[in-house]
């Protein structure tokens, strides 16, 4: 897209790029802006924001094919004055007939256009095995009790049309599950919250079938799996503690997506200076240490620190008694040949070390150790309403939003501990405010529910969840799996389904296809020792993980061993997660990448993490205030 007529010539020609606001969120997921400038764009400008003429030179415009953005090019390119010579245009999506037949009507346009073409890129990527859609607001839109579901119905389009585009571009056509919609008995109505992976799965298939007659290269036969999900499918991931790195992280620390932001010695040697990171994919250590449980990253970044000071020369003389005056000139020499490396090694591996302190201080005094104890006894059967209530009568130091979260779970999986009057001793116990007992209040819609009344005023739960849910709601441990370290137990339902979707041995009742594969779809067994092997199947290294190895201090890091992803031979395995995904999703999409020698793509509309799901599940039903500035009269 960068490079429209350089067909591979080195020569570059400086241009503008020109973005909408999702847009560049796309392009910043994937690329540094130093990369972009390597391929000749001389400045990045935003479409909806006044733009200086620049009439000598051309530009690449890259937008939504919006009715708005298409005006707007029209105004750039047109007029007395055009902003620029010539204009590349790259939709990151299908464009409708009636926008086209806009951009060809307008003719002095029309002779400044060097191109249209549609990228089908319109998907964030969180890292080599996540995206979202960029819906921040599914769950309140798909999951409230409004009866006018345009709103919901304008969402899953939206949500169908971003996954497609994430398909086109890896030129994956997919077999499509979905979990179906359940009824308590016949007379019991469905309702639409328990149709949306239904809904979504359909849209996604109508997408999908333009792109067979419309793009080429298109797979026509199934090259891999998409499992279409929905947030009811796991009420207690997004609340319960998780106890990985990454997921900590994201929990107990204060940062905004990958951005951690913590205090450095000034150069001048005055006040702290604040400074920002990135822990994401560029960050060997994190990578390497994101998917391990608390203790273990603290041990290993120990380990690595005191092997590192061990290793380095210029450490070892830091570290050494001798001054300055009494080094060799060899000793000096080591030294200085030592310090480049030496300084950004030790940046990465001092602010790990520090954000793993911070973590296990904040652990301590919140007394978390206790509280995930409960939790994951409740989620496998081994606690219940009395245990509870003795934790939160002798307990008191776990914070505020600890207490809600842990109402929340026994909500989920207990809703019959919540009704009338149990359940309101327990928020009372907890000292649950109004807003906190909405939100426990909104668990119940996120699964399949049967209300007897409306709801209560006086903080109760008034409702049956469905009693087959109920005998799911205690997971069982894992066959096979041992914890090493305390609290690792708990491990997300998606897990259980991709491991049977790959396995063959998924409901078709409970998760039936869109599309019934061709006979050649199964080669074999479907044991993950012998996926089948398609010629479809493509590997871009963009998808793939790059190995990592640093003077060999990460060489054992989970995701080097797994660097072999261009190799694989199965097919992958798409989820999408409509409402919202969690750490520990993603996590075991890495970790089940490596188990199953298949690669498993988590999608969603947005990642969440603890606090954002709280406030979420706090407004779920609130009604949409109306300024006079929306009254068309």
């Amino acid at each position: 897209m960068l490079r429209p007529e350089r067909n591979g010539s080195s020569k570059l020609t400086w241009k503008v790029l020109v973005m909408d606001k999702f847009t560049v969120k796309i392009m910043s997921s994937a690329c540094k802006m130093s990369e972009i400038t390597q391929e000749g764009i001389s400045l990045v400008e935003v479409i909806t924001k006044h733009r200086q003429p620049m009439t000598s030179m051309e530009a690449i415009y890259f937008i939504q094919p919006t009715q708005e953005n298409i005006t707007t090019f029209l105004s750039d390119m047109t007029g007395k004055s055009p902003l620029y010579k010539r204009a590349f245009v790259f939709f990151s999506s299908p464009v409708s007939r009636s926008l086209v037949n806009l951009i060809k009507k307008d003719m002095r346009a029309m002779k400044r256009i060097g191109g249209l073409k549609e990228m089908n890129l319109e998907y964030i990527s969180m890292d080599v095995q996540g995206f979202i859609t960029n819906n921040e607001n599914a769950l309140e839109e798909l999951f409230s009790d409004e009866e006018n579901h345009q709103n919901a119905d304008d969402c899953l389009n939206v949500v169908a049309k971003r996954i497609a585009t994430v398909l086109a571009s890896l030129r994956e056509y997919p077999l499509v599950r979905y979990r179906s919609a359940k009824a308590l008995d016949a007379t019991t109505m469905t309702t639409y919250r328990e149709l949306i992976p239904t809904k979504l799965a359909a849209s996604v298939w109508n997408c999908l079938a333009r792109y067979k007659q419309t793009i080429e290269d298109f797979p026509q036969t199934e090259t891999c799996e998409l499992l279409i999900l929905d947030r009811s499918i796991d009420q207690i991931a997004p609340l319960i503690h998780e106890w990985t790195y990454d997921a900590m992280c994201h929990d107990l620390l204060n940062m905004e997506g990958n951005k951690y932001t913590h205090e450095v010695q000034s150069k001048t040697g005055d006040k702290p200076e604040k400074k920002e990171v990135l822990l994401d994919e560029q960050d060997p250590i994190w990578v390497e240490l994101r998917d391990v449980h608390i203790a273990d990253a603290s041990e290993r970044l120990h380990e690595k620190m005191t092997n590192f000071v061990s290793k380095n020369k210029a450490a070892q003389l830091k570290h050494s008694s001798k001054d300055f005056g009494d080094l060799s000139s060899k000793d000096l020499q080591k030294m200085v040949h030592a310090l480049p490396q030496y300084s950004e090694q030790m940046d990465k591996l001092s602010l790990h070390v520090e954000i793993a302190r911070t973590i296990n201080k904040t652990i301590m005094e919140q007394g978390l150790r206790d509280l995930g104890q409960l939790e994951q006894d409740l989620v496998f059967g081994d606690a219940g309403r009395k245990d509870v209530i003795k934790f939160l009568s002798t307990n008191h130091i776990i914070n505020h939003e600890s207490k809600l979260r842990l109402m929340m779970i026994v909500a989920g999986i207990y809703p019959k501990k919540f009704e009338g009057e149990k359940g309101r001793k327990m928020m009372e116990l907890a000292k649950l405010t109004g807003d906190d007992i909405i939100a426990v209040n909104n668990m119940r819609l996120l699964g399949p529910v049967q209300t007897e009344s409306k709801k209560s005023t006086t903080g109760s739960f008034p409702l049956k969840f469905d009693v087959l849910k109920k005998k799911r709601a205690a997971r069982i441990d894992r066959v096979g799996e041992t914890q090493t370290w305390q609290l690792s137990r708990f491990y997300p339902i998606v897990e259980e389904l991709v491991e049977k979707l790959s396995k063959g041995h998924l409901p078709k009742q409970e998760f039936p296809c869109m599309n019934e594969p061709k006979p050649t779809f199964y080669s074999g067994s479907q044991s993950p020792s012998s996926s089948p092997v398609l010629p479809h199947s493509r590997r871009t290294p963009t998808w793939a993980r790059r190995h990592l190895s640093d003077d060999g201090y990460f060489s054992d890091s989970v995701l080097g061993r797994a660097s072999s992803g261009l190799k694989r031979k199965g097919q992958r395995i798409f989820v999408f997660i409509v409402g919202g995904a969690t750490r520990s999703e993603l996590r075991v999409c890495h970790k089940l990448t490596e188990k199953l020698d298949r690669e498993v793509i988590l999608g969603s509309s947005s990642f969440l993490d603890p606090k954002t799901f709280l406030s979420k599940m706090k407004r779920l039903n609130e009604e949409e205030e109306i300024s006079l500035d929306d009254i068309i009269i």
